[in-house]
């Protein structure tokens, strides 16, 4: 556990704002992603205010990321769906489209989850402001090159059986 929270916080952002126009690309390939009876039961919150990605840090045990992002995208769900289960399922669809795009967008980004873990959801929704109904989901710091990243292979093939 220690290596993994070493690799994610060590990461170095870029100091350079996030073009809008870049986070409108990102979020518009998340909320292209299926949803179960068609009800896109998300939303997504830009935060850019300094207090505010300092206060977010506080909720997440990898709180280098959010406190040295340019930006962080809070994800939250709508509550009261025919099916409860849906709409974090639907979240989590939403969300991987989101972490592809923003490599597509040569930045890079760090999904922090938040759900199902109630206190700290009901921290970032009070901390953001998030309207009663929905449901904070996850934070996503970004704004670190991509290619920083070093991405690992995680491809093995002795992992792949063909019976």
């Amino acid at each position: 556990m220690k290596e993994i929270f070493e690799r994610v916080s060590i990461r170095r952002f870029t100091e350079q704002p996030v073009e809008e126009e870049k986070i409108l690309s990102i979020l518009r390939a998340a909320m292209a992603a299926p949803s179960a009876g068609n009800q896109q039961p998300w939303e997504f919150f830009v935060i850019r205010d300094r207090e505010l990605l300092e206060a977010l840090s506080g909720v997440t045990p990898y709180s280098g990321c959010t406190k040295r992002a340019t930006v962080a995208i809070v994800s939250a769900y709508r509550e009261k769906l025919w099916a409860p289960s849906y709409a974090q399922i639907d979240m989590s669809i939403a969300m991987e489209n989101l972490w592809l795009a923003c490599g597509e967008q040569g930045l890079g980004g760090v999904w922090l989850g938040i759900a199902p873990v109630e206190d700290r959801m009901k921290a970032v929704e009070e901390i953001v402001g998030i309207p009663e109904g929905l449901r904070a989901f996850a934070i996503f710091p970004l704004g670190y090159p991509a290619e920083s990243r070093k991405q690992q292979d995680r491809f093995d093939e002795s992992r792949i059986h063909f019976l």
